[in-house]
């Protein structure tokens, strides 16, 4: 099949990428998303309605930030404790240090990048529906070996489904 073939199939040449298909007509059906025996992953807590929980977790003064097992360890032991379903891992170790790397989840994604040299760790761990986000900041205590682990909460689309304040 030559590249045109596949373009035509909506698969992009440089990276083998499914294209989005704009041509549909159907609209998406409307629903409450404040309804809660609605079938969604969206989170309802405090009177809230949002679509998930982003915490920005630091690791400092960590080890073995440079190990990449050790790393998808802890991505996998974060999946289990946490309640999500793990879809696929990719990580990249740099020379002479650092790895970074990300978590796909059906719940969203658990996202790194580490800077051994002096003992620091950015995570990204971002859940929607009944999965525990909070469950992965001991998680990544143990797995690194520090009691000094910073975090930051954003609740992802807080604000956007109207009248949740209210819900």
């Amino acid at each position: 099949m030559d590249g045109a073939n596949l373009f035509q199939l909506g698969y992009g040449l440089e990276t083998g990428a499914q294209a989005e298909d704009s041509r549909s007509t159907i609209a998406a059906p409307t629903r409450d998303v404040l309804d809660e025996n609605r079938d969604d992953h969206f989170i309802r807590r405090d009177g809230r309605v949002f679509a998930g929980t982003h915490l920005i977790i630091e690791v400092v003064d960590g080890s073995g930030l440079d190990d990449e097992a050790r790393i998808q360890q802890a991505f996998r032991d974060c999946v289990d404790e946490c309640g999500a379903t793990l879809l696929h891992i990719h990580t990249h170790k740099f020379s002479p240090q650092g790895v970074s790397g990300v978590a796909v989840l059906a719940e969203s994604h658990i996202s790194v990048h580490t800077w051994p040299e002096i003992g620091y760790g950015a995570f990204d761990v971002f859940m929607c529906g009944d999965a525990q986000p909070w469950r992965a900041v001991d998680v990544l205590k143990r797995a690194f070996g520090t009691e000094d682990v910073r975090v930051r909460e954003l609740l992802r689309g807080d604000g956007l489904v109207p009248g949740s304040a209210a819900a």
